[in-house]
């Protein structure tokens, strides 16, 4: 899939703003800004930009509790998403979801969900309901390996398949489940693997490489498109930060982490790649950084200047209005 400059220097961008928006959350998580818990996607970016980028704006994607990077690449402003973060007003679900529940139906992002594979049951819904609707839409779940040990995972797979839905199962295996390393816990050592058992294909991919992951999903997209049925694709990457912000990672070491920040991070490779074949020149790779970091910048200090919803408010949106 041959990619114009343009279109490579696009990716980039994504990676980039997806990189400072998270690299932000953190350091505001840290001052209390934000409540509850924050799961990070921080050296997972190309797996998120990599797939949404072959995806059309009225395609559906379900995420997990690690699912702001997965938001940006569909297309979320990150202003409203800071906000959402900070329980303002102004957030996506008007500050009542916060991270782990963060949605945006306009944008088609079917929301975040605090419920490990909790995202399969809802895909399973969005793929029938455009098989229903005859339209030539997708729908994306992204989850991690863990919950391709749960149930909701080998159901969903079950119904995909038999109905032929056009679905995309996208397993971001970043080596642990929460705490857990995955070569102890995913009998069989892939989950890409276990879609034989349910005739759908599975792809393994180096999930830190933009464009073999943008080149996969294409494939697995266009065989939804066409009313072939569901794929697994499988982007094999590594979280840079703990499981939640504050994890003291006591499952594995300093060391391996530096290693495989120092050799697979995402952005830097593609950055190798780009500068290789002379799409960007180290001055504007740090022209686009600077400028990419003061729109992020931007974003969160107009998000903190917006009103907290009023307490009368905390039961709007439950029941639907007559």
């Amino acid at each position: 899939m041959k990619l114009s400059k343009a279109k490579k220097i696009e990716l980039y961008k994504q990676m980039l703003k997806i990189r400072a928006f998270e690299e932000k959350a953190a350091e505001l998580y840290e001052n209390n800004l934000i409540p509850g818990f924050i799961h990070l996607s921080i050296g997972q970016e190309a797996s998120s930009v990599g797939v949404c980028s072959v995806l059309r704006h009225n395609d559906y994607v379900a995420t997990t509790h690690r699912g702001h990077g997965h938001m940006l690449a569909k297309g979320a402003d990150p202003e409203a998403m800071f906000a959402e973060l900070f329980g303002r007003r102004s957030g996506y679900c008007k500050g009542k979801g916060g991270s782990m529940h963060i949605a945006d139906f306009s944008s088609g992002i079917l929301g975040a969900n605090g419920v490990v594979g909790g995202g399969f049951p809802i895909i399973i819904g969005a793929g029938l309901s455009i098989k229903l609707r005859r339209t030539d839409q997708v729908a994306v779940v992204f989850f991690g390996d863990g919950a391709a040990n749960r149930g909701t995972f080998h159901e969903a797979c079950n119904m995909a398949a038999i109905w032929s839905l056009p679905i995309i199962f996208v397993c971001e295996n970043n080596q642990y489940a929460s705490t857990t390393p995955s070569h102890y816990a995913l009998a069989g050592g892939s989950v890409a693997k276990r879609g034989c058992a349910y005739g759908i294909p599975g792809h393994q991919v180096d999930g830190n490489d933009v464009l073999r992951v943008r080149e996969v999903a294409a494939k697995a997209v266009q065989r939804a498109r066409s009313g072939k049925g569901p794929t697994i694709v499988e982007n094999n990457t590594y979280r840079f930060r703990g499981h939640y912000e504050g994890d003291p990672q006591k499952y594995r070491s300093p060391e391996e982490v530096g290693r495989i920040i120092s050799s697979r991070d995402p952005i830097r490779v593609f950055e190798t790649r780009l500068k290789r074949e002379r799409v960007l020149g180290a001055s504007e790779i740090e022209r686009i950084r600077a400028k990419i970091s003061e729109a992020i910048q931007r974003a969160a200090e107009k998000a903190l200047e917006a009103p907290l919803p009023d307490p009368e408010e905390a039961l709007d949106d439950l029941f639907v209005t007559p």
